[in-house]
């Protein structure tokens, strides 16, 4: 995609990979939303936020929207900071997730598909061909 794009892919990989600002309210979550992920009610998105794939309790629901507000004022920030938009630096972001810490049975959702269940490699956009 455009420069800007690659520059936060950058970016995002080094948060992603080094455990930082955005992945931290992740790595906190409750064993609420890990159950809920290893039993394929919670993934990650390509916009970058945390899904809810199907019914699941007001505890976990919570806490998503709580790490998904999180991630955003995160993306808001680095957005700010990089003179691009915040679904930007979500995207760029989503893409090095979806691409290094979804796990083999753990469910994700690509823009504009549905749900599918991590089986190998996750097919990437190709807006994301730059990220990686």
């Amino acid at each position: 995609m455009t420069r800007k794009f690659i520059a936060l892919a950058a970016t995002a990989a080094v948060i992603v990979a080094g455990g930082l600002v955005l992945t931290a309210p992740a790595r906190a979550q409750s064993g609420a939303v890990a159950a809920a992920m290893a039993a394929g009610t919670v993934g990650e998105q390509a916009d970058g936020y945390l899904g809810i794939v199907g019914s699941v309790g007001a505890d976990v629901k919570s806490e998503v929207d709580s790490i998904n507000i999180k991630r955003r004022a995160v993306y808001t920030d680095l957005a700010s900071k990089r003179g691009v938009t915040v679904a930007d630096v979500a995207a760029a972001t989503g893409c090095q997730t979806l691409a290094s810490r979804v796990k083999d049975g753990q469910m994700y959702k690509l823009s504009g598909g549905g749900w599918q269940k991590k089986s190998g490699a996750i097919a990437l956009p190709d807006y994301c061909a730059t990220a990686g």
